[in-house]
């Protein structure tokens, strides 16, 4: 994983802090905070992706519905198909495909 090489107290803390947030309304007052909205619609805008790719939607379709890049629509589809499966997981979480033993 990636991540494993920034893990640490300030990760931990962040990610806590997420998963605290009682509501919607909590989450958005965080992120308002602590990232610009281009970085929050990005990252919204690669969970859309994902869901997309995972419905088997073709990259002409996802860039024309998301607006997103062919290189960002890639870089989603590589995390897929190779990634340690967040994308798969939250889309489960959020009921938007099928939770397997192996999503978990």
């Amino acid at each position: 994983m990636q991540l494993d090489k920034l893990r640490g107290k300030e990760l931990d803390q962040l990610f806590t802090a997420i998963m605290k947030m009682d509501s919607l309304e909590d989450c958005y007052t965080l992120f308002e905070d602590l990232a610009t909205v281009n970085e929050i619609q990005a990252l919204a805008q690669r969970l859309e992706v994902a869901r997309q790719l995972r419905e088997g939607n073709t990259y002409h379709k996802i860039e024309k519905a998301t607006g997103a890049s062919t290189a960002t629509i890639s870089r989603v589809k590589r995390c897929l198909n190779y990634g340690s499966g967040g994308y798969d997981l939250a889309l489960a979480r959020l009921g938007l495909k099928e939770e397997t033993v192996a999503d978990n």
